[in-house]
């Protein structure tokens, strides 16, 4: 009886939290490794970037200074001059604002499709489901930059909303079809099955008992929707199709290519784009590893395991596993002791 006693207490005394933000804080557990910090640390300076563009530049982008031309970097101009003057510290930083609205707005698009036609075409039954998944199949083999391109082509000057709509519309079925594949093993769940017993309508069973189970997912296949938006809008300003007095870093590189930078070796015009591109590329990249830690059981326990032997100075590379030195008995008698 004091066992059952205390077992009971320690029910009563520590509850397993149940409610819908207990478990919207644990899917967004995934967040916090160590990789899904750096890259959110690096994200958040190019957004901080984007939206005190105007306070950050030196220079209006298309300020001219006659007198500094294909100038190299200093102290007035701490990334060089174009070949008109141009300061490109400026364009830059003014650049950073159309790569983050495109990216995250046909993110988001994308995203919001995703979790609409991918769960509840996981939920449902019958020629619905099989509707919404030949929908989704149709949009996967949809090519989307010749068709940006064709879009783009209607317009003497495109707008950035309009090439993150085109984006996002291209580019939501992969996330759709692993969102369908999810749903349809969490519509047998046992919570989920009470809820439907009960009476539940499907708005609240997809958002209240699906979607924080699907968080982790929903955050891989918005990061990665941003990676892909984010080389597809520099890929098309660098190419041309996207006018080039619509600043990101796509359009500088393709400035920097028309005016002989690269042949000249004049870097400080296209290099600092160019790494831009890769640090947020790494900062993408770092967060998807984290999700896949968390949602992959193999790869977190690798590196809660990592983790341990580095608290203990152990190299995590050394293929041979350090044992304690134990002391064998030679004689039977020290063997009985």
């Amino acid at each position: 009886m004091t066992t059952t006693a205390t077992i009971r207490m320690a029910r009563t005394e520590d509850p397993t939290p149940n409610t819908f933000w207990a478990r919207l804080g644990s899917a967004f557990a995934m967040f916090r490794n160590g990789k899904s910090i750096t890259g959110l640390v690096i994200l958040g300076f190019f957004v901080l970037v984007a939206i005190f563009a105007d306070v950050l530049a030196p220079f209006s982008p298309t300020q001219v200074d006659n007198t500094a031309r294909f100038q190299p970097p200093s102290p007035e101009h701490w990334l060089g001059t174009t070949h008109i003057g141009e300061d490109v510290l400026s364009q830059v930083i003014h650049g950073t604002r159309g790569v983050i609205v495109v990216g995250f707005l046909a993110a988001i698009l994308a995203t919001v499709i995703a979790i609409v036609v991918g769960v509840v075409s996981g939920y449902v039954r019958g020629w619905k489901s099989e509707g919404l998944s030949a929908l989704t199949n149709v949009f996967l083999v949809i090519p989307g930059l010749p068709l940006i391109i064709i879009v783009a082509s209607m317009f003497e000057e495109p707008p950035l909303v309009l090439i993150a709509a085109v984006l996002g519309i291209t580019g939501w079925a992969w996330g759709a079809r692993v969102l369908r594949a999810q749903t349809m093993s969490l519509r047998n769940r046992d919570f989920v099955q009470a809820a439907r017993a009960n009476g539940e309508p499907l708005r609240r069973i997809i958002t209240v008992e699906m979607l924080p189970n699907l968080m982790a997912l929903i955050a891989a296949s918005f990061v990665g929707t941003v990676t892909a938006a984010i080389l597809g809008l520099t890929t098309l300003s660098y190419i041309g199709v996207i006018p080039v007095n619509t600043y990101n870093w796509g359009t500088i590189l393709n400035w920097a290519s028309a005016q002989g930078a690269f042949r000249q070796n004049q870097w400080w015009w296209y290099l600092p784009p160019g790494l831009c591109i890769a640090a947020i590329g790494v900062a993408l990249s770092l967060i998807n590893f984290g999700i896949d830690e968390y949602v992959n059981p193999r790869l977190r326990s690798a590196g809660e395991r990592a983790r341990a032997m580095k608290k203990k100075g152990l190299d995590v590379n050394d293929a041979v596993t350090a044992v304690r030195a134990v002391e064998v008995p030679t004689t039977r008698r020290e063997a009985r002791e």
